[in-house]
Parts: structure tokens; sequence; C-alpha cells
């Protein structure tokens, strides 16, 4: 069947699977399994309506919603705060956050109250606090962010200190679900911890209706 439609109406196989996302030969088998309407010219090429690939893309879009919703949020970057006054460790922790295997975004702040401006203004998944810091201390800013009237349940956070658990627990202690590694840091089990984080909200993101 011959079709006079405007050219900018019908589309060769090779355009539809560019617009598809899909190679000739996959265009090539919808067309004759029927699921893609094709005709051919005069000259034996076959010529698909653009309205035709629209809706199958529009369909498509549809079937695969679940899929790259999931895709989306595998390529968001987890984000991370680190509120530590020691510009030293502050630069070796750049270091070793940039090696993990996951994308992380990470902000940094010098002291407590710092950390809360930008926990207001990033909303970070992760916070890893030092407690020993000049003007307010990471125990302070712990003990706010975990007020009930805070609303901040849904982010994790890990102190990373020199202080030993007597010493913490002589200071008033850790709020509860706050995670504690003491310096010298074991990395290695940090970033597990973190990517195990970063899993476990992946996954309530694709659960999400």
């Amino acid at each position: 069947m011959r079709k006079t439609t405007a050219n900018d109406d019908v589309m060769t196989t090779r355009e539809a699977g560019e617009t598809l996302g899909v190679a000739v030969r996959t265009v090539q088998l919808w067309v004759e399994a029927g699921v893609l309407p094709a005709w051919r010219t005069a000259g034996g090429h076959r010529r698909i309506a653009r309205s035709a690939v629209e809706k199958l893309m529009s369909e498509r879009k549809h079937d695969l919603a679940p899929e790259l919703a999931q895709l989306e949020a595998e390529q968001r970057p987890l984000k991370l705060l680190l509120v530590e006054d020691d510009l030293h460790m502050s630069r070796l922790f750049k270091d070793v956050v940039s090696s993990w295997r996951f994308p992380v975004r990470l902000t940094s702040a010098a002291d407590g109250f710092e950390g809360l401006v930008r926990i207001g203004e990033i909303e970070p998944d992760v916070v890893i606090t030092d407690l020993v810091m000049p003007g307010m201390d990471g125990f302070a800013m712990l003990r706010a962010l975990t007020k009930p009237e805070v609303k901040a349940s849904h982010i994790k956070l890990i102190v990373v200190s020199s202080l030993s658990p007597e010493d913490i627990a002589e200071r008033g202690g850790l709020p509860a679900g706050v995670i504690y590694f003491q310096k010298p840091v074991h990395y290695g089990k940090l970033e597990e911890l973190v990517h195990q984080y970063q899993r476990l909200k992946l996954q309530s993101l694709s659960e999400v209706p």
C-alpha cells in the first residue's frame, strides 16, 4: 500500500529505532509481528507513521515505569554531610569517599552549628560527625537533630570520634540509633554501612507506588 502523507508524518525503520531506543532489526520484527503498523513504498522501503511510533513509545514508557524509576533511583547520588573541624581529616575523608563504589554527593561543615545549617539546605541522607569541635560540638548537634519535633529520623547519623565509649558516656552518651566509630576509622566498614543504608533507601524508593 502506498502512502501520500507528508514526510514529517512518516519515519524510516532507522528513524523509528532511534526514537524508540532500539535496533533497526527490533523495529523490523515489531513490524512483522504487527506491533508497529507499516507499509512499503514503491521502492520496497518500509515506512511507519510517526503517530504509531509515538503511541508505541508512550505504551513502552508506561510498561517500563517501575524499571525506569528504579534506574533513576540507582543513579541518584547519596547525599552525605561530613561535620569535622580538622581540615586534614576532612580532606582525607573526601579522598576516601571519592573511591567508594556508589555515587555520593559530599558536603562538609566545620562545627555543629554549620552542620545544622547544611542539613536544612541539602537534606542529607547520611550525616557523619565528629564530637569534639569548637562552638557547637557534635553532642549538641545530635541532640538537636534527634528531638521529635525536628523530624529528622530519616537521616542516618554516624559518629566518628577519638573519644572512647567511656568518655562518651561521661558526657551524657549518644542519642538512640546513632552509630559510633572510634578513630582511627576502618573506612571499609564505614563504606559498607553507608552502602547498606543506600541499598535500603533504594529499595524503599522502588516500592513507592
